[in-house]
């Protein structure tokens, strides 16, 4: 997997001029939550579908 670094450079250069602070970080933001729930799939920390409509259930 790359760097984050390199990541975070590759979606900044895919970005129109005309980007704000704001879309910069949003897209910053979701390639984080992307990779971490990678992580987390290789890792194994997973929620079957059963067991996270049972939880939805009882909120």
């Amino acid at each position: 997997m790359q760097a984050a670094k390199q990541d975070a450079l590759n979606i900044i250069s895919q970005l129109p001029d005309t980007a704000d602070m704001d879309e910069i970080m949003y897209r910053l933001y979701v390639l984080d939550k992307v990779r971490k729930g990678k992580e987390d799939i290789n890792q194994g920390r997973l929620t079957s579908a059963k067991d996270l409509k049972h939880e939805i259930e009882h909120w």
